[in-house]
């Protein structure tokens, strides 16, 4: 079993509009909900490639109640959320069917309370002694301690476990001092993280910093991977035009199911380009196309730094 951990769950809706222009009204011409927040998005990912997968973070409120309704109808992923008496935030992604371009809108998520985080803690414990993966993703709510990854990232090296960090700020730089297995920014995040705006040295201090291995996000551009075996670029054959939200969060899916399964890092690096790119091509986020992961996959080019 692989475990996602979504602190700040979301309910995640999609607006599609002709063209996005400021000052005016729109009519929407579609609109979609889906459960979100990174880590849940990883686990819909996970679960379409097969694995099997169990979800936990907070929900509560209404829109909390949606978002495990939502997840219910999730094939695959099974609902360990921990309940919370503030509301879960909504995310709003706007997207501009002309450009291809999206706007996106997130709420800052719930008050959580310390009896509410020691109940989340014990629920954590509990399912890592089921585990074979854990995914920590996304943002921290409000009340949570800026530590928290620190925290998990140490239980689950205690119990054996090999764990991927996905977030950034403080609560990144905590995290990767607590030497997870994988961390995985974006290009900015790895900046803010190292001071660099080079990625290939600012992988390797992050990497120095405890991260086992870094993964860095370069949009289009693919991903750059600084490795205990190596350092490698990977790219897709060409960009994709789409609605980008949620291609991280598939390549996290990708690196992690790879790392289940026992594979090298290139293979893993192939998987999480293809993945990413198919998710650009999805309508929302925890999605991907199947036939263009499957197109990508054999066209991505991982090279050696």
């Amino acid at each position: 079993m692989i475990l996602t951990v979504t602190l700040n769950t979301a309910l995640d809706v999609t607006y599609r509009v002709p063209r996005l222009l400021p000052h005016a009204s729109h009519r929407v011409s579609d609109v979609a909900e889906r459960p979100g927040g990174k880590g849940l998005n990883v686990a819909r990912v996970l679960a379409a490639l097969g694995h099997e997968v169990t979800a936990t973070g907070f929900a509560g409120g209404r829109t909390g109640a949606v978002v495990r309704e939502l997840l219910a109808r999730s094939p695959g992923v099974s609902d360990a959320l921990v309940p919370c008496a503030g509301t879960t935030r909504r995310t709003l992604a706007v997207v501009d069917t002309a450009s291809g371009d999206t706007t996106q809108f997130n709420e800052p998520g719930p008050l959580i309370t310390a009896p509410e985080w020691s109940a989340f803690l014990a629920r954590y414990d509990a399912l890592l002694a089921g585990a074979g993966a854990v995914a920590l993703c996304g943002s921290l709510p409000p009340g949570v301690p800026v530590g928290a990854y620190a925290v998990l990232v140490r239980a689950a090296r205690a119990a054996g476990v090999p764990v991927l960090l996905d977030t950034g700020g403080e609560a990144l730089r905590r995290g990767v001092a607590a030497r997870p297995e994988v961390i995985k920014p974006n290009a900015a995040e790895l900046a803010e993280l190292t001071g660099s705006r080079d990625p290939l040295p600012a992988t390797r201090d992050a990497r120095r910093r405890g991260a086992r291995a870094v993964v860095a996000s370069l949009g289009p551009a693919g991903l750059l991977a600084a490795t205990p075996e190596g350092v490698w670029r990977a790219a897709p054959p060409h960009p994709l035009a789409g609605n980008p939200t949620g291609a991280g969060d598939s390549a996290v899916a990708g690196l992690l199911s790879a790392l289940a399964e026992g594979l090298d890092w290139p293979a893993r690096l192939t998987r999480a380009v293809a993945l990413s790119a198919a998710t650009v091509l999805a309508p929302v986020a925890g999605e991907f196309d199947p036939r263009t992961y499957e197109e990508v996959r054999g066209s991505v080019k991982v090279t050696a730094v």
